[in-house]
């Protein structure tokens, strides 16, 4: 029911119409109308949603290398993952993720585009990873005079620089990721850094899914005895990923719900943690959803043949109906 207030203004519903105030603005607008959501429309949504929980999962497993990220970088890591889904090399919608992705469309992925890590650090990497699964890093020379985007309004006179490589496995079927390792490369101002190589000595599981991000910390040496200071902020905080490799040996898709508490889930310790992913459950949710539906029409096209044999018979009655004999 619609109602005016004292000062003359709509509220409510009259019909299949509501009235609402917006800044002082007397609205009045369609109510909306339900609609049954097609099996298409379902399983994109399923997998966007998928790839939203999976995109979140990465955020927080790098937060301690990119420190600060923008306000689109939810969005943007969201459309990356459902790009990789979408781009996979098996499974269909509803019954895919992220380890039936193409992952190189993750390589690159900015945690801070107001600070692209691409335009601030002038430094060439190559990212490989050998027969045994460890991952090494080929880094170019850099010359910080003219290969760093310092922040606006400092001197390069008291800066100090460290670039962080921080590599994690990601485990989505089994809902784990692990920290592995991370390593620094620290120089200071007017420093001319020679190629060099850094590798990780870390063997993650064949079922695990490795990313590697690169990030640049900057500090200030401040007081008599130069005490380096971060200053990374939400404005300067270059951080991305730059490599991504897949799984050799994915774990089976889960048919139940994960239990935390099951003997062959990993014991949350330092540098392990539990993902309290969805992806999963959605999944599950899905196929119950689809196996229902599919037992449905079955019925229905049985109920439908039938009538149509009984319409050519002759018989004259209809499923469901009562039909007397009596003449």
């Amino acid at each position: 029911m619609a109602t005016i207030d004292n000062k003359g203004r709509v509220r409510g519903t009259a019909g299949s119409v509501v009235y609402r105030m917006y800044r002082d603005k007397n609205i009045i607008q369609g109510k909306p109308a339900k609609f049954k959501q097609t099996q298409e429309s379902i399983k994109t949504s399923t997998e966007f949603g998928l790839s939203s929980s999976t995109a979140a999962i990465i955020r927080r497993a790098f937060e301690p290398a990119y420190l600060h990220r923008d306000g689109a970088a939810v969005s943007r890591s969201t459309q990356l993952v459902y790009r990789s889904i979408r781009n996979g090399f098996s499974g269909s919608v509803g019954e895919r993720d992220l380890h039936d992705a193409d992952l190189s469309h993750l390589n690159g992925m900015e945690f801070n585009a107001d600070s692209k890590l691409s335009e601030v650090l002038q430094m060439s990497h190559q990212v490989e990873q050998d027969l045994d699964g460890r991952v090494r890093v080929k880094l170019g020379s850099l010359n910080t005079q003219s290969g760093i985007k310092r922040p606006k309004g400092l001197s390069a006179g008291k800066l100090k620089y460290r670039v962080r490589l921080m590599l994690v496995a990601f485990n989505f079927r089994e809902e784990y990721y692990e920290h592995l390792e991370v390593k620094d490369v620290d120089f200071g101002s007017y420093e001319t850094l020679d190629e060099q190589v850094v590798s990780f000595d870390s063997i993650a599981s064949p079922s695990s899914i490795l990313m590697l991000s690169m990030s640049l910390l900057v500090y200030n040496a401040i007081g008599l005895d130069e005490e380096a200071i971060l200053i990374n902020s939400k404005a300067f905080s270059p951080c991305a990923l730059i490599g991504a490799f897949q799984s050799t040996a994915a774990s089976d898709r889960p048919k139940v719900a994960v239990n935390q508490c099951a003997a062959s889930y990993p014991v949350e310790q330092k540098n392990l943690h539990h993902m309290g992913y969805v992806g999963n459950v959605l999944m599950l949710k899905l196929g119950y959803w689809m196996d229902q539906n599919a037992s449905m029409s079955s019925k229905t096209a049985k109920k439908v043949d039938l009538e149509t044999r009984i319409k050519e018979m002759g018989l004259g009655i209809r499923l469901g109906k009562r039909t007397s004999f009596k003449k």
